[in-house]
């Protein structure tokens, strides 16, 4: 049964921007959660395993999401219509910085003809990875995506 025009609540200001910054939000954590098991799972390379099949699209994934992701924050930012945008618009550069640094991480994981374990878990390790995911929550905290 479909609702009636008059059922339907228009979407809030910036409901977009937020369910595509979510999205990425989502995608990120979600790999790092996929790493963390695929890391405990002691494998030297890739082959022969299912999570092992799956890591470089978890990967890739991440590494998309982290693509541009200040850009995303800051359009939420917009489409939200925040009368003072400039402590959120100041924090989009500690989140571009750290997004960099990650992807820069990711990608060099994904450069390797093999991947295993011990470097996932070297990889979950890092510090840049962790700061765009404390990054990640403390926006979901102020922007209640």
């Amino acid at each position: 049964m479909t609702p009636s025009s008059a059922e339907v609540s228009p979407p809030a200001p910036g409901d977009d921007g937020r369910a595509a910054l979510a999205s990425r939000c989502n995608a990120i954590e979600e790999a790092y959660e996929f790493m963390l098991a695929y890391a405990a799972q002691g494998l030297p390379n890739e082959e022969g395993s299912v999570s092992g099949s799956q890591i470089r699209d978890f990967l890739r994934k991440c590494d998309a999401a982290l693509a541009g992701l200040g850009d995303a924050i800051t359009h939420c930012v917009r489409r939200l219509g925040i009368e003072s945008p400039e402590p959120y618009l100041a924090f989009v550069n500690v989140v571009e910085r750290d997004a960099r640094a990650a992807q820069a991480a990711v990608q060099l994981v994904l450069a390797q003809s093999s991947i295993g374990s011990q470097l996932v878990d070297n990889l979950n390790a890092s510090i840049h990875l962790r700061a765009v995911l404390t990054d990640l929550f403390l926006l979901d905290e102020v922007l209640k995506l």
